[in-house]
């Protein structure tokens, strides 16, 4: 904190009379009788006060280099656990949590329910994380060293600017990988009345927290994520693709949108969603695309894109459902496939799924326990016609997918994506969906699908974080191996840690310093959820 200190000072002036008398020329006469001492005269008014003294200099913010990193998370690691072969090949190490101060910058409080993040490099040689905390309507930056340990943090968008709409998964874009940037674009998906697509400076100054721009032209979706893919997919053009979770308990309805303008143009292109060449309804696996599950595991569907004229989100919903786009049930995050043209021509999304007891027909439309999809646009054309893959199905009995349920967030790498769950209820309907909440990888040349690690909520209860009954969510994984110039693979990832919570665990959901997990800087507690979150760094998964 800077503080001024003025110091004023206060003269006091005597004032002084002096008498003086003066004889005439002559003879001095008689000494007269001394008269009576006379009565003291009355004290002199105070001087005027004198001039301020001039401010002393404002002190000055401790500089990255000068701030001492968090070096060690008070929240353990034993919260996760490293499953079958990655239990010896990869290593986790925890960042930091709710639960730590930032020695150099004490005041900066990590919020609740993580979720999208990217990192950028700074001239310094540090990093600056950006981070959605999806609970408190925000996005904060936190600068990070060398090592990836935290030094300060700020929140660059609190809940005013997005009208507490929830900030879900984010992505960033760059100059070396989208040919343009940096920015960072962040999808809001619920709570308040700004669903769509943000777009954010990483470096912007956080004292314009209180604003952030929308971009209209890729419309208004309950926006999971906007995801830009590489520059090499097309030469001239920029292509981001949208998410849309929206959730309805009679038909499924959320849509795939695909936005194409030329490079770098956020503004001027034009809007589509994914519609397959048979948009009929059938039963599953039968072969009708008018909803997912009509589309079986492992089968190649022929799709096309349409163009969509409104952008306001009711209005764009019914315009897509007119048009018999596919309707997917929650559509989740996105990511591209790392690697040459081709593959980065190579897009894959989740569908997170839905489940209601008193209407048994929505899973004959849209998937209950999730599944992943691959989409291969045309070479020459994003808007030419395209295909379609389920290459993960969680509903298919006996299937690779047989106990992955619920998938959220996606990270694609040249050779595996890794799909994060966030457990959506249904564990108990399926008897191979066991444990917490996963993180899954799926080998992209082979198909094969095994997991990777577990969130461990029986050891973190057993230590007063969170409970066995809130499920947690894995998220916001992405690869950094490049970015900071790695020897080995390097990830950096996170969870909300559901249940650890002040109103339900007030013992432990609270910092060493007493302050709840809450930054007023992004939300006033009255309006906060108050439940933590945790960071982390994967190494030795393989790309």
């Amino acid at each position: 904190m800077k503080q001024t200190k003025n110091l004023l000072f206060k003269a006091l002036f005597l004032s002084c009379l002096g008498l003086a008398v003066m004889s005439c020329d002559g003879e001095d006469g008689v000494d007269g009788t001394n008269g009576i001492d006379g009565v003291d005269g009355a004290d002199g008014a105070d001087g005027a006060d004198g001039a301020d003294g001039a401010d002393g200099a404002d002190g000055q913010d401790l500089t990255l280099e000068e701030s001492i990193p968090l070096t060690s998370s008070v929240t353990p690691n034993e919260l996760f656990e490293l499953k079958g072969a990655f239990a010896g090949s990869a290593d986790f190490n925890m960042i930091m949590s709710s639960a730590d101060i930032l020695e150099s910058d004490s005041t900066f409080v990590y919020g609740s329910y993580m979720d999208g993040a990217a990192l950028y490099p700074t001239e310094d040689g540090n990093y600056a994380l950006i981070n959605n905390l999806e609970a408190d309507y925000s996005i904060a930056r936190i600068m990070l060293n060398s090592e990836l340990q935290p030094l300060q943090g700020d929140y660059i968008v609190n809940s005013t600017a997005t009208a507490f709409t929830a900030m879900c998964s984010g992505s960033s874009i760059t100059v070396e990988e989208h040919g343009f940037g940096p920015l960072y674009l962040s999808g809001g998906e619920w709570g308040g009345n700004a669903k769509g697509v943000f777009k954010v400076n990483p470096f912007r100054a956080k004292e314009d927290r209180v604003e952030v721009e929308r971009l209209p032209a890729l419309g208004e979706w309950s926006t999971e994520n906007a995801v830009v893919i590489g520059k090499d997919a097309y030469s001239s053009q920029t292509v981001i693709f949208m998410g849309d979770d929206h959730s309805d308990n009679t038909y499924p309805q959320a849509h795939f949108g695909m936005y194409v303008g030329q490079r770098g143009d956020l503004y001027g292109g034009k809007l589509y969603v994914l519609r397959g060449t048979n948009p009929v309804e059938s039963a599953p696996g039968e072969g009708g695309q008018l909803f997912e599950m009509g589309m079986a595991q492992d089968i190649e569907y022929d799709v096309e894109w349409v163009e969509v004229t409104e952008r306001t989100i009711d209005e764009l919903n019914q315009e897509a459902i007119d048009l018999g786009a596919i309707g997917f049930q929650r559509i989740e995050d996105i990511d591209w496939r790392r690697g040459s043209a081709d593959a980065q021509r190579e897009v894959y999304f989740n569908a997170t799924g839905r489940i209601r007891g008193d209407n048994p027909d929505l899973n004959l439309r849209g998937t209950g326990f999730g599944r992943v999809y691959k989409l291969v646009l045309d070479p020459e054309d994003p808007t030419a016609p395209a295909k379609l893959t389920v290459v993960v199905d969680g509903d298919l009995e006996g299937g690779k997918g047989d106990g992955m349920h619920s998938p959220d967030n996606i990270l694609v790498t040249e050779n595996y994506a890794y799909i994060q769950e966030d457990p959506n209820g249904y564990g108990d309907l399926n008897a191979d969906i066991t444990g917490f909440a996963k993180l899954w990888q799926l080998d992209l040349n082979t198909g094969n699908f095994v997991e990777v690690m577990e969130c461990n909520q029986t050891y973190a209860a057993s230590v007063g974080i969170g409970n066995t009954d809130s499920m947690w969510e894995i998220t916001g994984l992405i690869d950094v191996t490049d970015i900071i110039g790695a020897t080995e693979p390097t990830f950096i990832g996170g969870a909300q840690v559901h249940g650890w919570n002040f109103s339900t665990t007030p013992d432990t959901a609270v910092r060493a310093d007493g302050l709840k997990f809450v930054d007023p800087t992004a939300i006033s507690e009255g309006s906060a959820a108050l439940e933590g979150s945790v960071l982390f760094k994967l190494t030795g998964l393989p790309r």
